[in-house]
């Protein structure tokens, strides 16, 4: 059991909220950095810790200082995420931190198909070049997002093909990271964080039907057709590329791997898709009915 204070950053977030809940289940000593106080997580006798983001570095490494261990979850996509990802590392160098788990991306690599994975390599090279130790999670795409790919007139596009992904439950990627955290066996390890079965975009969108009793379908774009659908957006170049390569990622087989990372780590099997919609058949209240 890891003694020190745990800082988890990014804790009023999906996950930083769930993990704070765990970690204090643990009896874990933890301190909460957040942007807005009143979105932090309400665990008793929790110390919270104010900074106005990663890329401010004199707030990040005063809030840092004392703790053992950060816990880095990554910054919202942006232009200058991966400046905002080494601003908050060199932050935590400077305020003596001795550990960094990062919550990472599968496939993250210089080349790999989607973009914001290119980032996520970009922060971990950062973090082993600190010296410091570190562990890195590397999280499959969100299960709990799922049912937001589908439109509210029930389509999934997106050029995914046949690619298969092993989405991974928060919950799960919550589980998992408090294990680590409260533990110091972990260090130099890279953990692929994914659902226990890998699954099509078609596949889900028939899952999806079957359990809602609405008419939900995957339509596979083309690369040109899937920037072209997205042009109307008026994003920036930088989040279509994200939106399209994110799907042609799955197409590439970047998600598709099944580890068993989350019941060694959390010591429990994963949640699959079907179980998630059985228990959350509100997430397709958006989609029309037939």
């Amino acid at each position: 059991m890891i003694d020190g204070i745990i800082a988890v950053t990014g804790a009023g977030g999906n996950v930083g909220s769930r993990l704070a809940a765990r970690l204090a289940a643990r009896g874990a000593r933890q301190r909460l950095i957040v942007r807005d106080p009143s979105k932090a997580s309400t665990v008793d006798g929790v110390e919270i810790r104010t900074a106005s983001g990663y890329i401010a570095g004199d707030e990040m490494r005063a809030a840092l200082e004392g703790a053992h261990t950060v816990f880095l979850i990554p910054a919202r996509e942006s232009a200058i995420r991966v400046a905002e990802h080494i601003s908050a590392i060199d932050a935590a160098v400077a305020a003596g931190v001795e550990r960094i788990v990062y919550l990472s991306l599968v496939g993250a690599a210089p080349d790999a198909v989607f973009s914001f994975a290119r980032d996520h390599y970009a922060t971990e090279q950062h973090i082993r070049n600190t010296g410091i130790p570190y562990t890195f999670l590397r999280m499959n795409l969100y299960m709990d997002y799922i049912p937001f790919m589908v439109s509210p007139d029930g389509l999934i596009k997106g050029p995914a093909g046949d690619g298969r992904l092993a989405a991974v439950l928060r919950d799960d990627i919550a589980d998992a990271a408090a294990a680590v955290l409260t533990s110091d066996v972990h260090e130099g390890r890279t953990y692929d964080l994914t659902g226990r079965e890998a699954f099509t975009a078609a596949e889900s969108a028939t899952l999806m039907s079957r359990l809602s009793g609405k008419d939900i379908r995957f339509q596979n774009e083309t690369v040109e057709e899937a920037y072209t659908s997205r042009a109307t957006y008026h994003a920036p170049d930088w989040e279509v590329a994200g939106w399209v390569t994110s799907f042609t990622a799955i197409a590439a087989g970047e998600f598709a791997a099944v580890t068993d990372s989350v019941r060694r780590l959390a010591g429990h099997e994963p949640v699959t898709l079907m179980e998630y919609l059985e228990a959350h058949p509100e997430s397709l209240d958006h989609v029309a009915s037939r």
